[in-house]
């Protein structure tokens, strides 16, 4: 758990409530335009982040509540990209919870959390289309490397940042630029 003065950053859990809210957020337009469907069950999904948390301490999926209402505004994750080495941050939040500057917040505290383990550099995957959550990108201090399909079928928006501890003397290691 990973906790600010307005968030709680907590994994998801089988109550009826965590259930609800999660298929509420995957099933809002904003999600499926940009995300595509949910392709299975909101209970098997929770079993399968808590797996990939218990093999790899580094990666993190959870709820982002508001410490203030205990509502559930959304969810964050940080993972391994697929068939990479890389880790990823993201994030969903109902439109209810939009523009309230969770999303970034709670992006902060993955990547803080990650970087303190050791992890070197993080990516973010942005559907084209999303601006929103490029904007978030930006806020996180990360750079726009241009677009890619190296991690998926689908072309995304590649944004990348380098753990603080790295910048002065190093080059990031990134995976090959794409066309701009």
């Amino acid at each position: 758990m990973l906790e600010s003065d307005r968030l709680v950053l907590r994994p998801w859990t089988h109550r009826p409530d965590d259930i609800d809210r999660l298929a509420d957020l995957y099933a809002q337009p904003s999600h499926v335009r940009f995300l595509g469907a949910m392709r299975e069950p909101v209970g098997r999904m929770v079993d399968n982040w808590s797996a990939h948390m218990a093999a790899d301490p580094r990666e993190f999926i959870a709820a982002i509540e508001v410490r203030k209402t205990g509502v559930v505004a959304g969810t964050v994750l940080y993972n391994l990209l697929p068939g990479e080495h890389h880790m990823e941050v993201g994030w969903r939040l109902h439109p209810d919870s939009e523009g309230h500057g969770y999303a970034t917040e709670a992006g902060h505290m993955v990547i803080e959390r990650g970087f303190r383990l050791g992890v070197p550099e993080v990516f973010a995957l942005v559907v084209p289309k999303n601006i929103r959550s490029q904007r978030v990108c930006r806020r996180l201090g990360m750079a726009h490397l241009g677009r890619t399909t190296r991690y998926h079928a689908t072309e995304y928006e590649l944004f990348h940042l380098v753990s603080p501890r790295l910048r002065p003397n190093s080059v990031a290691r990134t995976p090959q630029r794409a066309r701009s």
